[in-house]
């Protein structure tokens, strides 16, 4: 099922393709800068980038890179991944991203499923993309150089003879493919979701017509890996439709120190990252020397929470809560809010997995206008949000436009649009298991659907826990619930499948770590030796109690134990976009999970009994 769906560009002219949104936006403001770097050490204006582009894709035509070819792309977040990307697109080829932590059996798998011959990429990845064993006609780095490799300014500098560039991206047409978003391979090996022109532009306008009203005034921050198809679609591809300015942050783990320096008006963060704000938060209250300052925060704050609830329930405030919220935002929220960088945030977005809905209530709380976002590589990136001026946490809210949604017999979701991919490269019996012949993605969430059309995720169908006594559990709400009541818990994995109560793996958050190891009066311990201190254990079993109290009793976690190792994203146990590896999981920590049930329970087992 398709439909012809233009995006209505502020230029004035409707746009069906990315190259023709990019060259649009090229003429609004073209001495506005585009794209620029922490500190704005680099700053690319729109005409720059416009230059930039047009070089590169004379020099990749010189490389032989044709309409339809496949290119591919392992950068950190750096403009050179634009400019590069971009080009590409101009050319009618499909230029797709590589997980920075993808190990070179993985990039064998993905180069032989896109079968590239050029790959754009820098020093510190050329030992895993030459150790995939996989032909290439060309490596490009774009910085330094090394042997049997050639660098991004000798491919400007060699364009090909007689080179067409507004023939190349004229030629584009609304079906080709714009771009594969390789799935995190949580349940075997990555498939390449296919996305065209059209489905991107269908995003787009979703986008803009739902959540992200953003444009040239605004500003937007690049952090996540291009390869996810949030920061591909949400954030570059915004970036060249809207003209939203983008600040490149090369290392996530410094989003948080970036902010005050881009002070976004939309950013979007996985749960995990808006978990780390507040624990960020929670830590510095915690070493406030202060009491009077402390007391006051923690005031303001609970204030601030108080006021979203009561704006959720529709009860209202009442005018001794408006008075006291009043003055926690001049006193204590609005300085938050610029100690944060988010003083002119205008959208906060949380998407790619579920997030407490008392981390909802929180960042509502300190002022944000929060909208929660659900979607897949399969949906080009968000298939339902909340709308803004009516959030309502717990839920992902209602379809984008122009996306109809029902649920299957057995409660998955199923939805379908223009932003639906026509399916995975080289793969149609996989297609075909996801895509019915309705056009129907079975999204593989089971979901419920309210009277106000809001939709709830369960969870992932193959992730349901069925106990011993055959009762269907959902572990994302089990592990949020325990998340939500401390910011020392950094992970945590319900296990319960056919067993007879549920258990728990918990996993130390390493920065709040820190803090509590300051406070014990050892700033030296690692996680292994904090993981053992009896101070810690109480901490977690404080928080894990405070979950169960909201949880069902079948739901409750009986037993768990603490890891005495932090998880890193494309470890063993998290992919690059912190979901959980649950059958890695299981398998490389069976020992401890066989603990938990095992009568009398070892030492290192804590009991909640």
């Amino acid at each position: 099922m398709t439909t012809d769906i233009g995006y209505p560009h502020k230029s004035g002219k409707t746009v069906y393709t990315i190259p023709a949104a990019f060259q649009e936006t090229l003429t609004l403001r073209p001495e506005q800068i585009a794209i620029r770097t922490v500190g704005g050490t680099r700053e690319i204006s729109w005409r720059e980038y416009g230059e930039q582009v047009r070089g590169i894709a004379a020099g990749l035509a010189g490389l032989g890179v044709r309409h339809g070819d496949t290119v591919g792309i392992m950068l950190t977040n750096r403009p050179e991944f634009n400019l590069v990307d971009t080009a590409a697109l101009h050319l009618g080829a499909t230029p797709f991203s590589i997980y920075n932590t993808s190990s070179p059996e993985q990039i064998a798998h993905l180069f032989t499923n896109a079968e590239n011959k050029i790959v754009i990429t820098e020093p510190a990845f050329l030992d895993a993309v030459r150790g995939a064993g996989v032909e290439l006609e060309h490596i490009v780095l774009v910085e330094g150089s090394a042997a049997g490799t050639i660098t991004l300014a000798e491919v400007q500098a060699a364009p090909a003879p007689d080179f067409d560039f507004d023939a190349a991206w004229r030629a584009v047409t609304a079906d080709d493919l714009a771009t594969l978003i390789y799935t995190s391979g949580t349940t075997g090996p990555s498939k390449g979701v296919e996305l065209t022109h059209r489905n991107v532009v269908a995003q787009i306008v979703g986008l803009v017509a739902g959540p992200l009203t953003v444009g040239l005034d605004d500003r937007s921050v690049s952090y996540l890996p291009a390869a996810h198809v949030a920061d591909r679609i949400s954030g570059h591809c915004a970036n060249l439709f809207t003209g939203v300015q983008m600040t490149c942050v090369p290392d996530p783990r410094e989003i948080a120190a970036a902010l005050p320096d881009a002070r976004p008006t939309a950013f979007f963060g996985v749960p995990r990252v808006w978990q780390k704000i507040k624990a960020g938060i929670d830590a510095k209250l915690a070493t406030e020397p202060s009491p009077v300052k402390k007391a006051l925060a923690n005031w303001a704050i609970g204030v601030g929470v108080n006021a979203a609830r009561a704006d959720l329930s529709g009860n209202g405030r009442g005018l001794l809560l408006d008075a006291q919220h009043k003055l926690a935002d001049a006193l204590v929220l609005s300085k938050l809010r610029q100690a944060l960088g988010f003083d002119e945030l205008k959208v906060a977005a949380s998407g790619a997995a579920a997030i407490p809905p008392e981390t909802l209530e929180y960042l509502l709380g300190l002022g944000f206008t929060v909208t929660e976002v659900w979607g897949m590589s399969e949906t080009s990136g968000v298939g339902t949000y909340t709308p803004l001026h009516k959030p309502k946490p717990g839920t992902v809210g209602i379809p984008m436009v122009d996306t109809e949604v029902r649920l299957g017999e057995d409660g998955e979701l199923l939805l379908r649009g223009p932003i639906v991919t026509g399916g995975y490269r080289k793969m149609p019996d996989k297609t075909a298991e996801a895509i019915d012949g309705d056009g129907w993605l079975h999204t593989g969430d089971v979901a419920t659907i309210d009277g106000d059309g809001y939709i709830s995720i369960v969870d992932r169908k193959k992730e349901l826990i069925i106990n011993e006594a055959g009762k269907n559990l959902s572990p994302t709400n089990i592990e949020n619930t325990v998340k939500a009541a401390s910011s020392l818990v950094g992970q945590v994995v319900a296990i319960g499948d056919a067993k007879p109560f549920i258990a728990a793996l918990v996993v130390l958050d390493p920065d709040t770590a820190v803090v509590r190891a300051k406070a014990l009066g050892t700033p030296d311990a690692d996680l292994k030796a904090l993981a053992a201190r009896p101070e810690i254990i109480a901490e977690i079993k404080a928080a894990v109690a405070t979950a169960n109290a909201k949880l069902s009793r079948v739901e409750q976690i009986k037993r768990f134990i603490v890891l005495d190792a932090g998880w890193e994203p494309g470890g063993d146990e998290l992919t690059p976009t912190l979901k959980l590896k649950r059958s890695p999981i299981n398998t490389k920590y069976a020992a401890q999970i066989a603990a938990l049930y095992t009568t009398p329970a070892p030492d290192d087992v804590v009991n909640m009994s």
